[in-house]
Parts: structure tokens; C-alpha cells; sequence
């Protein structure tokens, strides 16, 4: 089984500068987790943007749509911003009816020693490969549909609604 891994930017490829929290999107680190972690799953990446996830268009969100739509794999993995991760989900509403499609993002940037990337990306994969068609999100150790999750910004996780 091959996936397409689609990234987009997000806190999961950040890269800080300095004390006042300066930031730039860096190169997604989905690839180096894969590989740091030793997995042996199929896959190709995709690099669409280098964006915060509050910085997408509704053009933006038409080209990860086209992107998951054109792969020619079932099973497509979206690294993406946290803050409008759920919006892009409903985007892909009718991509639903013939892939299997994953979002996933961190709440810590990948770089970061005591991030929660690496467990994201694995919960993704794992989803990825055993759900049926439909648009996910892997966050927190759980999968949520679009329809019933939202970003809880003080308690720093996400959670059905």
C-alpha cells in the first residue's frame, strides 16, 4: 500500500529565530520522522506550501483538494496547521467518496526535543492504512471527523464537540 503525503506548513515545520517567537515555515519534516523512526511504509511527498495554517486562501485550500483528488494512491496523509485544520477537512468532503485521507499537524514544532509531531505523524499512518474512505484528523492520539472536533486553544488539544 502506497500513501501521498501532502504538506502544507504548520507548526510541525517551524523553525523559531529568537526569544520574541519569530518564526519562519521551514522544509516539512514528515519525510525525517518517517525516516528517524525507521519506517518501512511506501510513500511520496508532496511539498504544496510553507504557510501558517492562518495564512491559506480558499485558493489554497481548492489546491489541497486537487492535490488529494489527482494522487493516484486511496490513501493521502495532509501535514497542515492546527488553528484552520478542521476548515480544510470540510473542504475535502468530496474527495471522501474514494480516498482515505488524513490530516495531521503538532501543537510543538517538530524540531522541538519534546514535541508530539513524531506521535502525530505515526497515529496518521496507522489511521491512514486501516480506515475506510473518508477525511480524518490525528491529533492527541485520536481520530476525529471534521464534523464533530475543534481546536480547544486553552487547554492546548483538540476534542469532540
Amino acid at each position: 500500500m502506497k500513501i501521498t503525503i501532502i504538506t502544507t506548513g504548520g507548526t510541525i515545520d517551524k523553525v523559531y529565530f529568537d526569544a520574541k517567537s519569530d518564526y519562519q515555515i521551514g522544509d516539512p519534516q514528515v519525510k525525517k520522522i518517517l525516516d528517524r523512526v525507521g519506517s518501512t511504509v511506501s510513500y511520496d511527498v508532496i511539498e504544496l506550501f510553507h504557510k501558517d495554517s492562518l495564512e491559506l486562501t480558499e485558493e489554497d485550500r481548492a489546491g489541497i483538494v486537487d492535490a488529494a483528488a489527482s494522487s493516484d494512491v486511496d490513501r493521502v496523509v495532509i501535514t497542515h496547521g492546527t488553528d484552520t485544520m478542521v476548515q480544510t477537512a470540510k473542504a475535502l468532503k468530496k474527495v471522501s467518496e474514494t480516498k482515505t485521507v488524513v490530516l495531521v499537524g503538532s501543537l510543538t514544532p517538530a524540531r522541538f526535543r519534546e514535541s508530539d509531531a513524531e506521535f502525530n505523524i505515526g497515529v496518521a499512518i496507522g489511521a491512514v492504512q486501516s480506515l475506510p474512505h473518508g477525511i480524518y484528523l490525528a491529533m492527541n492520539g485520536k481520530i476525529f471527523h471534521p464534523e464533530n472536533v475543534r481546536k480547544n486553544r486553552d487547554a492546548n488539544r483538540f476534542e469532540e464537540i
